[in-house]
C-alpha cells in the first residue's frame, strides 16, 4: 500500500469527525448530513449524466439496488451515529476510538465471508491495534464529564454499519467504478437525511458562516477524500489493510481535537499514538498472500495452457 495514500486516508478520514464537531455547533446533524449530500448528489448526477456516461454502461438495476444499499450502510447508517454521538457530547476522539475497533471485527470475519487469509503476524498487529485504542479510550472516559452512558454505545451501531457495507461490496459480483458507486452512494445518502430532516422539520440551515464552513470542509475533505480513499484502498489492498489504518484515526482524531477544539491530549493519548502506529507496521510486515480455500479454488476459471497433468499420488501401500 503506497505510504502517501495511507496517509491522505488517514488525515482526510480522521477530518470528517472535525467536521462533525464544527457542524454541531450550528446545526442538528441532520441538517448537517442533508446539506453536506444533497447538493453534492445534484452535481454528481450532473457529472453523471455529462462527463462519465460510458462508466454507467452495463450498470443493471441490481447493481444499483446493491450500491445503494451499501451507500445507505457506509454512508447514512455510519455518519447518523457518529454525528449523533457527537452532539449528546462525546468528543470527536472517543467517537474515533470506538470506531478503531472495526479492524477486529472485519478482520475475524475476512477469512469465513471473503476468504482472505490473516497471517498469525498480522493478528499480534490487530491485537495491538486494540491495546492501543484502549489506552486512549482510557484517557477519554476519565475527561468524559456529563455525557450520558449510553451515548458511547451509538457509535458502535456506526462501526458494525460500515463494516457490513465493506463485506456487502467485496462479496459483489463485480466492482463498480467509482464514478458510479460515489454518486448512487451520495445520491442514497442524499434522500435518506433530506427525508429525516423533513421529518424532524430540520431542513432549513442556519444563517451562520461557520456553518457552510463546516459543509465545505466535509465534502472536500471528509466524502472526496476520506470516503473516496477508503473504497480504492479497500479495493487495492484487502479489507485487513484498509482497516488496520482505522487505528490511528482514534489518536490522530484527539491530536487534531486538542489542538482546535481544546480536547484533553495527554500522555497516554500520545502512548496510544505510538501503540497504533506500531500496529499499522506489524500488519504491514505480516501481510501474506491470501491461503485460497477449497471452493475459491473450484470457482476459478482455467485459462487456456494451464492445465496440468495430474499429480500422481502414492497411497503408501
Amino acid at each position: 500500500m503506497n505510504i502517501l495514500l495511507s496517509a491522505a486516508f488517514v488525515l482526510t478520514w480522521s477530518s470528517g469527525f472535525i467536521g462533525a464537531k464544527l457542524g454541531a455547533g450550528s446545526a442538528s446533524a441532520v441538517t448537517v448530513l442533508m446539506w453536506r449530500f444533497l447538493p453534492l448528489a445534484v452535481v454528481l448526477g450532473l457529472v453523471a449524466a455529462t462527463l462519465t456516461r460510458a462508466a454507467w454502461r452495463g450498470v443493471s438495476a441490481r447493481d444499483l439496488g446493491r450500491q445503494a444499499l451499501v451507500g445507505a450502510l457506509s454512508q447514512s447508517g455510519y455518519l447518523l451515529t457518529v454525528y449523533y454521538a457527537i452532539q449528546l457530547g462525546v468528543s470527536s476522539g472517543t467517537t474515533a476510538l470506538i470506531d478503531g475497533t472495526q479492524p477486529l471485527v472485519a478482520g475475524a470475519l475476512a477469512g469465513p465471508l471473503l476468504g482472505q487469509f490473516v497471517s498469525r503476524t498480522q493478528w499480534v498487529g490487530l491485537g495491538l491495534g486494540v491495546t492501543g485504542v484502549a489506552i486512549v479510550t482510557a484517557a477519554d472516559f476519565a475527561e468524559g464529564g456529563d455525557t450520558a452512558w449510553w451515548a458511547y454505545l451509538v457509535p458502535f451501531l456506526g462501526m458494525f454499519s460500515l463494516v457490513a457495507a465493506t463485506f456487502l461490496d467485496r462479496r459483489a459480483p463485480r466492482s463498480m467504478r467509482p464514478a458510479v458507486s460515489m454518486t448512487v452512494h451520495c445520491a442514497t445518502s442524499a434522500a435518506i437525511f433530506t427525508a429525516l430532516a423533513l421529518a424532524a422539520r430540520a431542513a432549513t440551515p442556519p444563517a451562520e458562516a461557520s456553518f457552510w464552513v463546516a459543509i465545505a470542509w466535509l465534502v472536500a475533505l471528509s466524502t472526496f477524500g476520506g470516503y473516496g480513499l477508503y473504497w480504492l484502498i479497500l479495493r487495492r489492498s484487502g479489507v485487513t489493510q484498509v482497516n488496520t489504518l482505522m487505528f490511528l484515526m482514534a489518536p490522530v482524531t484527539a491530536l487534531w481535537g486538542a489542538l482546535m477544539f481544546g480536547e484533553p491530549f495527554g500522555v497516554r493519548t500520545a502512548l496510544g499514538l505510538a501503540v497504533g502506529l506500531a500496529a499499522v507496521l506489524v500488519v504491514r510486515r505480516g501481510a501474506a498472500t491470501p491461503r485460497p480455500t477449497a471452493a475459491v479454488e473450484a470457482a476459478r476459471p482455467v485459462t487456456r495452457g494451464s492445465e496440468r497433468p495430474a499429480r500422481r499420488v502414492r497411497s503408501g501401500r
